[in-house]
């Protein structure tokens, strides 16, 4: 009785251990997936790009990026920009909500993304709305993203 016991705690902590491993590295795939979402809207022509690492204050994301867009299309366009990026990287959509002139938003399920036109990023005012949050770098030294510092280099 005593060694099953004994045996269950250790499969236990085994469980609690291998969780708490795979939980990490979930939330470092989210927060490099949340970067290169960044830096493909920055690409996109959308500007004032925040990442937002929400662990800990939200129940339901880990990571939020928060963009703003210059048109309709434009926005449309990141947007679908960046669900591809997700599927490539294996996070997949679970939802897609807007798709009008003023916000999307993006679920997918550790990041979130929110693609607004200037005048919603100001009225819902996520940023503040969030405002204990840490924001996370995305950007290289100089503030160009990837793509920006290798086009410099070669002009």
């Amino acid at each position: 009785m005593q060694s099953s016991c004994y045996t269950w705690l250790i499969q236990w902590r085994f469980d609690i251990a291998t969780a708490s491993h795979n939980a990490r590295e979930n939330s470092t795939a989210a927060r490099e997936f949340a970067v290169e979402a960044a830096k493909l809207l920055a690409n996109t022509r959308c500007h004032h790009i925040v990442i937002l690492d929400v662990r800990g204050l939200s129940p339901v994301t880990d990571f939020m990026v928060l963009a703003t867009g210059t048109s309709v299309r434009q926005m449309q366009t990141a947007c679908r920009d960046a669900e591809e990026l997700g599927e490539q990287r294996g996070f997949r959509t679970l939802s897609r909500t807007g798709d009008n002139s003023q916000w999307t938003c993006i679920d997918l399920v550790d990041v979130v993304i929110h693609v607004f036109s200037q005048e919603a990023r100001s009225y819902y005012d996520l940023d503040n709305l969030w405002g204990d949050a840490r924001k996370t770098e995305w950007q290289e030294a100089g503030g160009k993203t990837a793509k920006t510092s290798s086009n410099a280099d070669q002009g």
